[in-house]
């Protein structure tokens, strides 16, 4: 288990993991990267930047192909093409992961009274999701690759409320679990999204440890002081931050990972912290700070290094390497 971060295919971060002590990264946003489905010859490009991170001893643990929803009619034959390609290039360079969002099937009815929209469950279109991933997982298979399934809600306040991910609640884990034959199928941990909700991260791993094919390291603040006050559809109310400032124990899901037999890294996904973070002029939404004060404030690296050496008390050393 080492420590590393989420970037895409640059080499200059390469060498800032490297200097500082990082030893893996996940390669995001692979969909605009040199190896594409788009390039044709992407062979010199995979190959290159997976023998940079080689020479400076930094571990791809993961190729994030796309988060965005596959499952949508518009967007699916892209999405095939960019995860088969994704597949490709992780079998060629040695990468045991690949990752992204399931997607969701959205239909829409009318609430009977309101006349208001409203989607309509996802448990019903359960199937749609297996069709769409059982024969992309079997192709996998046949490489040895695993498929994990990021579980960000990307709906409103963190919560799985008008958002397009299948897979954001444990109980469509467990269903799809159940219901596909593919063991290769399984998720990409983050316990930010389970704090949103409320869940027990720890207790999470218990449950679906063998599942777990790749954990993005970020926490989450619940300010209960406005819970109480405003409820838990309000902004500020929950916060993704990195670990170290958040409140999940990182002791124990270290400990709940390593006793589950879990044989990946611990990728830090910054970018999210209200505080350590690269401040535009003007803050997000559900983010609360004196834009004043913070704006042009480039955080993002203060903030990754913080939450390594937060991170590092709790992995042993001979699981770094």
């Amino acid at each position: 288990m080492r420590i590393g971060f989420i970037t895409d295919a640059n080499v200059s971060r390469l060498d800032w993991a490297q200097q500082n002590g990082f030893g893996s990264i996940g390669w995001n946003r692979f969909e605009t990267s040199g190896a594409a489905p788009q390039e044709k010859n992407w062979k010199p490009f995979a190959e290159q930047f997976a023998g940079e991170a080689k020479a400076r001893n930094i571990r791809i643990s993961a190729i994030g192909a796309l988060y965005r929803n596959p499952l949508d009619p518009e967007q699916s034959e892209f999405a095939k093409s960019v995860f088969l390609r994704a597949i490709e290039v992780a079998a060629h360079i040695d990468v045991k992961t690949v990752s992204g969002f399931p997607g969701a099937v959205i239909e829409l009815d009318r609430h009977p009274k309101g006349n208001n929209p409203i989607y309509k469950p996802f448990e019903g279109f359960l199937p749609r999701l297996i069709q769409f991933w059982e024969p992309i997982a079997k192709i996998a298979a046949d490489k040895g690759i695993r498929i994990a399934f990021e579980h960000c809600p990307m709906g409103p306040f963190h919560l799985p409320i008008m958002g397009y991910n299948m897979l954001s609640q444990p109980a469509m884990w467990e269903r799809l679990f159940n219901e596909s034959k593919c063991e290769n199928l399984g998720i990409e941990w983050d316990a930010s999204h389970l704090l949103c909700q409320f869940i027990d991260p720890v207790q999470n791993i218990h449950e679906f440890g063998s599942r777990i094919f790749h954990v993005h390291a970020k926490d989450a603040f619940i300010n209960r002081q406005l819970l109480e006050m405003y409820g838990i559809c309000h902004p500020g109310v929950a916060e993704h931050r990195f670990p170290g400032f958040g409140q999940a124990n990182w002791s124990e899901i270290v400990h709940a990972l390593l006793r589950a037999g879990y044989d990946s890294d611990l990728n830090i996904e910054g970018w999210h912290d209200p505080v350590f973070r690269d401040h535009d002029a003007v803050p997000p939404t559900d983010i609360k700070l004196p834009s004043s004060r913070q704006s042009g404030q480039k955080l993002e690296d203060a903030g990754l290094l913080l939450s390594k050496r937060f991170l590092e008390q709790f992995v042993p050393q001979e699981t770094q390497r």
